[in-house]
């Protein structure tokens, strides 16, 4: 007989996914809307990533985003998301901790990737279109 979460454990981590893809999306849009993609590869290029990297930086934001928010292998999107947020948080270490410190600070990114770790090892949730039940590295 198989461990089965409650339904309200499963919505709680549906919250999750959602608000992490909603946040992705958000990054995504900022970059497009905002900032333009060129001014983010020029902004990248300042801090020491090659430029050309917004473009699929971008890509990667949006479409994860948007499979996280459908829960689309969310697990195994919200782990390789990781590593986007762990660069972003990277080029924001020397900021300071807050997110109000000049050029903004690295919590909000760490936050973001500890999140991540954790929709991976917890699960999809309720109301996922494509639901993956074991860890990515074969548990």
């Amino acid at each position: 007989m198989s461990y089965q979460p409650h339904q309200s454990t499963q919505i709680g981590i549906s919250m999750l996914r959602v608000s992490l893809g909603v946040m992705w999306i958000a990054h995504a849009l900022l970059k497009l809307l905002v900032f333009t993609l060129p001014g983010t590869a020029q902004f990248f290029v300042s801090v020491g990533i090659p430029g050309f990297l917004a473009y699929p930086v971008f890509a990667v934001e949006l479409l994860g985003g948007i499979a996280l928010l459908t829960g689309f292998y969310a697990r195994q999107v919200s782990l390789l998301l990781v590593p986007v947020m762990l660069a972003a948080a990277s080029v924001h270490f020397g900021n300071g901790w807050v997110f109000t410190s000049p050029n903004g600070g690295w919590e909000y990114p760490i936050f973001l990737t500890v999140a991540s770790v954790s929709l991976w090892l917890i699960g999809d949730g309720a109301f996922a279109i494509r639901r993956s039940n074991r860890f990515v590295l074969g548990t």
